[in-house]
């Protein structure tokens, strides 16, 4: 952990030496950051056994900074981000890399190696196209939205012209998305007898490489995307296994490929979103392993307008599909709880500004009328001066069943503070 946060802290002073030592050369070096408290304490007085923090699922201080700089010709270009930060619930200190990549610009061509954060489609916390790694632990305990999205190192080719752009990208280091801890929150276990004995990751081979493109342009008045991927589901599944007669469960990430399209324009006053995607679950086409995602299709509609001085709405409708469910059904072992066949959510977002927009309201509430369960995440964020902020919201989980996506985890509920001062 320690050794992480060095390296991070090693790269962020180089790039500010580099500033300094040629920042009044031919590469100017721009260095800004942040610096921002997150608390996050649990409402409804539960505690996970043999959990960290107790009531307290988030605690920390965390130093950013970004430093970017181009050549005065701008085709040579590199980006650092990265986080120093103090975990006061696990009592430790780390760092994180969000970004950090160089860059190689010519005529419509785009190049970019390294680690960087990639978001396709147009739903609204509903990915379909957006096949990248998010962090859940991170949105669900309170910390800014730019959090739930995780760097990916990858390489990446973009073709831009009036026919056509294009979006390629490759990986051979797979990296998953980062759900909430158990240490932390309470979430539904499918084998709560067995010990858990780590998991599986795909390994770095060129049979393994994720590879992802994206076409897009406009097409009478639509921005269309055609988007495809080949690579693994970024949340895993577990299977008991045994290892010398003893039981445990064991994670592992199956082999997936989306194919899928998106298009938005504006629409009676107001922005309507269109996405679908079919989710190829190529380990498990027959469904007949219940520990594999079944394959499945993926819609979503969403309209975005403003109703009043300031104040926006965002309604969406979200679909899954799954395949072959009678195959599924079958296949559940006994006391299994049944995922439905379709798993529908309905969710609107009103975000209202006010004095000179230094004040901020937002709500975020999603419903599920199959699974029976919902999500609610109020907030009030105010700017104080140009560079102090600070921001104060809930996340709130309720269901019938502790075995739905929300439901699970409607032991959960709790209130975050913020503060932060951009530098």
């Amino acid at each position: 952990m320690m050794r992480q946060s060095a390296t991070v802290a090693a790269i962020l002073g180089l790039m500010v030496c580099s500033s300094t030592a040629e920042g009044k050369a031919r590469f100017p070096v721009k260095v800004h950051g942040f610096v921002i408290g997150n608390l996050a304490v649990r409402s409804t007085g539960e505690k996970p056994p043999n959990g960290e923090g107790g009531a307290f699922v988030l605690g920390e201080e965390r130093l950013r900074l970004d430093i970017s700089g181009a050549s005065n010709t701008g085709k040579v270009s590199f980006l650092v981000k990265g986080d120093v930060f103090h975990d006061a619930v696990a009592h430790r200190a780390n760092g994180d890399l969000r970004e950090g990549y160089v860059g190689y610009h010519t005529g419509p061509v785009d190049v970019r190696v390294g680690r960087q954060i990639l978001t396709w489609g147009v739903g609204d916390l509903f990915f379909i196209n957006d096949v990248f790694p998010k962090d859940w632990e991170s949105f669900f305990s309170g910390r800014p939205m730019e959090y739930l999205k995780r760097g990916i190192d990858v390489f990446r080719a973009q073709y831009s012209s009036g026919a056509l752009n294009v979006d390629l990208v490759a990986t051979p280091f797979f990296r998953s998305d980062a759900l909430p801890s158990p240490k932390r929150f309470f979430l539904h276990n499918p084998f709560p007898g067995l010990p858990s004995q780590g998991e599986v990751r795909p390994p770095a081979r060129a049979e393994n490489m994720e590879v992802a493109f994206r076409l897009y342009r406009s097409v009478s008045g639509f921005d269309v995307s055609l988007c495809g991927y080949r690579g693994f589901w970024r949340t895993p599944g577990i299977r008991a296994s045994s290892d010398n007669g003893t039981p445990q469960a064991i994670r592992f990430y199956p082999r997936l490929a989306v194919l899928g399209a998106s298009a938005q324009r504006n629409w009676l006053q107001g922005v309507i979103s269109l996405e679908a995607g079919h989710y190829d679950s190529r380990d498990d086409r027959s469904g007949a392993d219940p520990s594999t995602p079944n394959s499945q299709w993926r819609v979503l509609a969403g309209y975005q307008r403003q109703l009043g001085r300031e104040l926006t709405a965002n309604f969406q409708v979200y679909a899954e599909f799954m395949n072959r469910h009678e195959a599924y059904r079958r296949s559940l072992p006994p006391g299994s709880p049944l995922q439905d066949r379709v798993r529908g959510v309905f969710s609107v977002r009103l975000t209202q500004f006010l004095s000179y927009q230094s004040w901020k309201l937002s709500a975020f509430l999603a419903h599920s009328p199959t699974d029976n369960d919902y999500f609610l995440q109020p907030e009030i964020s105010h700017r104080l001066t140009d560079r102090l902020s600070a921001t104060l919201g809930a996340n709130i989980f309720g269901g019938r069943r502790d075995t739905t996506f929300f439901g699970q985890m409607q032991k959960d509920n709790n209130v975050y503070l913020s503060a932060r001062f951009d530098f």
